[in-house]
């Protein structure tokens, strides 16, 4: 499983990303995540708000720093 986060590296972007990480370790999934920072990168993915979050190429969250359980329910699949 692949995860991006999205995000310039603003304190909202840092959690989102600090989240996804805490769940992945405590699921035990089998995920890598990558922050990414470049603007026409994350303008790539057809996102105008951050933090983002893609899941193997799908747009799970924009605009927010999502719950844990959102992101449980993602790596679930």
């Amino acid at each position: 499983m692949e995860i991006k986060v999205l995000g310039p590296g603003c304190a909202k972007c840092s959690k989102a990303e600090k989240l996804v990480l805490e769940v992945i370790k405590e699921t035990g999934a089998d995920a890598t995540v990558e922050k990414v920072t470049d603007m026409l990168q994350i303008a790539s993915y057809g996102v105008f708000g951050t933090p983002s979050i893609i899941v193997d190429g799908e747009v799970k969250c924009v605009g927010k720093v999502p719950k844990k359980a959102d992101i449980k329910t993602w790596l679930a699949g």
